[in-house]
């Protein structure tokens, strides 16, 4: 047998993993929240049962499709973020990526919520970037002193809520963006009264 099999067949593998994660976008654009996996196997040109060896179950497809995005499109904005000498400008470019790669894959991150996937290493990885930048602005005086890591996920969470009160296609969550930032500001904040709760994850 030739030495190169088991390299060959990981290269299979991952390449099968790539197809199947760019039809589920597909398939859930076209389909909406409700699309079937069986539909999905059949864009990426591969078996039912090669879907499951890749992605055991829905939840599992989901959170890839959500990771491979996230790590295409935000986690670049953060990294250009941290070279900017705005951190407050910075976090804008950063909440706008997460919010824009959101509106992107609006079905898909629908069936995510309806089934209770959160975001896996890429999400954590993102909020642990966050943080550095946020105390960047804090020390640099563009963003209140009193704001800790907790808030800044639940500040990320509050914004993507917004856009199950509206339709997919507007733009309308920049105004909730802008909103946040303002209050994000030292010029007219006010004193925070209560100390931020502890994070608590969903169960999934």
């Amino acid at each position: 047998m030739p030495t190169d099999t088991p390299k060959r067949m990981r290269a299979d593998a991952a390449r099968n993993s790539e197809k199947i994660l760019r039809a589920a976008r597909q398939v859930y654009a076209e389909r909406g929240p409700d699309a079937q996996l069986d539909e999905i196997a059949r864009r990426a040109g591969v078996g039912i049962a090669t879907l499951f060896r890749r992605f055991p179950d829905k939840k599992v497809l989901l959170r890839a499709v959500l990771d491979q995005r996230f790590a295409e499109q935000v986690i670049p904005a953060v990294d250009r973020a941290q070279q900017d000498a705005d951190p407050l400008r910075g976090l804008a470019v950063v909440m706008e990526a997460a919010l824009s790669s959101a509106v992107g894959d609006y079905n898909v991150l629908a069936a995510a919520r309806n089934a209770g996937v959160m975001m896996g290493e890429v999400g954590d990885r993102f909020f642990d970037t966050l943080v550095p930048l946020v105390e960047k602005g804090q020390r640099a005086g563009v963003i209140r002193g009193d704001l800790v890591p907790e808030d800044v996920r639940r500040i990320m969470a509050m914004l993507v809520s917004v856009l199950w009160t509206m339709d997919p296609g507007e733009s309308g969550w920049r105004r909730y963006v802008t909103l946040v930032l303002d209050g994000l500001s030292p010029a007219a904040a006010s004193p925070l009264t209560h100390p931020a709760p502890e994070m608590r994850r969903p169960e999934h």
